[in-house]
């Protein structure tokens, strides 16, 4: 376990600690550089677990942020996606003692621990030892919201087990739904909530949560890498940026499914059937399938391993993004205007697919059955995708004028004086006068 040595003149000291999953921990890093670039005496030690020490050691990250580790939850957290329910309980109750004996060993005395609220525990440890917790929500509020108001109605429906996993067919789901719900409750006993969010996006809902904690809550903002696009951070390989710089403006479909859970090899070539035979311009993030869906899909566009999704998104070559509806890729999506083609797997995207399609209106679904298995057919994908990517259209035209409003509202909550950046000033300022609580 790494301790943090740190120069005297720290005045701030806050320690994040996210839950071990990409969805977690990039919302929590991009947070903790804007508290950095904007507090300078302020020292983050970021805890990992080794393994991801080792995905993320060598991101460049400002100098007041540190890493330190504790051990991995199993031995190798690769596989979480295979055995979910085992990991998430791994993290609940394998963390605790090592994150303890890790704070044991910190030198400077901890201002503020900001904690994913998925990792219910830390809170416990804060109130023990006197340390205020900022609790950070990084999943849209109103999942927040529902899940406290299921919770507290003492009961889990069938509609809130699938919003949770998409597959309910054993004790494991049940108790992996009960500790999440817990874990959302235990807000109330943190003494700030953080939303990964912006307020205007779901206003209503963030002030009923107002309303309920007697502490500030605040709407942080989009919580996405500007800082590392603006400084052209990892640039890697450029070739799919080549490609898309040939492509005309708003022709070319984005496809990623996230890094973490998957769909079936089956739906797999049915989405590339479907892209073959639309003739619509693409670019398919497909992880490790790269090779045999390039042979399916033809010509008319690329499919890769892994992008710099922010770089993509904000490229004007692209006019739509076929998501799994993760709130990273929500948001990232939202904040470049970009319509959306919904494909929820699991966990909150059901709940973002909805917020995207009937609330927001910059989007379709491609699965009209969220909770059915049966496969959307190549058939279906190539008439949605030309009618979707179709400019023209009088349907398409509304849907990219509702994107482009929800863009300038993302942007203009992050200028000085928008909403999140009056929050995230008003975080820093709580912490300046922390002092216990």
């Amino acid at each position: 376990m790494n301790s943090v040595k740190v120069k005297p003149t720290t005045q701030c000291h806050v320690v994040a600690m996210p839950y071990p999953g990409r969805g977690h921990i990039n919302p929590m890093m991009n947070l903790c550089k804007i508290l950095a670039s904007k507090k300078k005496d302020i020292l983050i030690t970021f805890v990992v677990t080794e393994e991801w020490l080792s995905f993320i050691g060598s991101d460049p990250k400002p100098d007041n942020i540190r890493f330190s580790t504790i051990p991995n939850v199993i031995p190798s957290e690769l596989v979480r996606a295979a055995d979910i329910y085992s990991f998430f309980e791994a993290t609940m109750t394998k963390l605790e003692a090592p994150f303890v004996q890790l704070l044991d060993q910190l030198e400077l005395p901890v201002t503020v621990i900001m904690a994913d609220t998925v990792l219910s525990w830390v809170v416990g440890v804060g109130n023990r030892r006197n340390i205020p917790v900022a609790s950070l929500w990084t999943m849209s509020p109103s999942m927040l919201s529902t899940t406290i108001q299921r919770f507290q109605a003492d009961y889990i429906s069938e509609e809130a087990e699938e919003r949770v996993v998409d597959t309910a067919h054993d004790q494991r789901v049940q108790q992996m739904s009960q500790r999440f719900f817990e874990a959302c409750s235990c807000v109330t006993k943190a003494q700030y909530l953080l939303l990964a969010s912006i307020y205007e996006l779901e206003s209503e809902t963030i002030e009923v949560l107002n309303s309920q904690f007697s502490f500030p809550v605040y709407a942080v903002g989009p919580t996405i890498p500007l800082l590392d696009l603006e400084e052209n951070m990892n640039p890697g390989n450029q070739n799919y940026l080549n490609w898309l710089d040939c492509q005309p403006r708003s022709s070319v479909l984005y496809i990623s499914m996230g890094s973490f859970l998957s769909i079936s090899s089956a739906q797999m070539d049915e989405i590339a059937i479907g892209l073959h035979d639309s003739g619509v311009r693409f670019l398919w993030v497909a992880r490790d399938e790269t090779c045999r869906l390039n042979e399916v899909c033809g010509d008319m566009g690329l499919v890769v391993p892994w992008c710099d999704q922010l770089k993509v998104l904000s490229h004007s070559s692209i006019g739509g993004f076929w998501s799994h509806c993760g709130w990273n890729s929500t948001k990232e999506g939202m904040f470049y205007g970009i319509p959306f083609l919904t494909y929820p797997i699991g966990f909150d995207q059901i709940h973002n697919s909805k917020l995207i399609v009937e609330d927001w209106k910059i989007g379709w679904r491609v699965k009209k059955d969220v909770g059915a298995d049966n496969l959307v057919t190549g058939a279906e994908i190539a008439k949605l995708v030309t009618k979707f990517m179709d400019l023209e259209s009088d349907e398409m035209k509304e849907i990219r004028s509702k994107a482009s409003e929800v863009q300038h509202i993302c942007q203009r909550a992050i200028v000085k004086g928008g909403s999140c950046e009056s929050s995230i000033n008003a975080f820093i300022k709580d912490l300046s006068n922390c002092d216990g609580y």
